[in-house]
């Protein structure tokens, strides 16, 4: 009986995905009925340069942390990491190296934000 039913389950949702799948085929090749906008809205500029200050500060707080040494700092976690290896810790020092890598691939990612940052807040004024 459950084998039945199974089967039975099967075959229906072949046949629906059948007549969808050839509906989406038909509809594949018409045009949008819409065009996207070629560029942002005035609205959408005068929001991001309202908000491209506190963007910036917030970038600014991030490097300034990932750079220091205290919580949350590159320098932190080094230490963290080679108290680990001394320790003969081997799956901590791994982790601690792993969450390490991923700290430092921050820090040029931030940069280039700021850098682009500071190129929208230069157009704003």
């Amino acid at each position: 009986m459950r084998a039945r039913k199974t089967v039975v389950i099967g075959v229906t949702v072949a046949a629906l995905m059948g007549v969808a799948g050839t509906a989406v085929a038909e509809n594949a090749g018409a045009s949008p009925s819409h065009k996207p906008a070629a560029t942002a809205g005035k609205a959408g500029v005068e929001k991001l340069c309202k908000r491209a200050p506190k963007m910036e500060q917030r970038i600014e707080k991030k490097l300034r942390r990932l750079e220091g040494s205290g919580k949350g700092s590159i320098a932190k976690l080094e230490r963290r990491a080679d108290a680990a290896k001394a320790a003969g810790d081997s799956a901590v020092a791994k982790y601690r190296d792993d969450q390490l890598a991923f700290r430092k691939s921050l820090v040029p990612t931030l940069q280039q934000r700021e850098r682009d940052l500071a190129k929208v807040h230069s157009s704003c004024t």
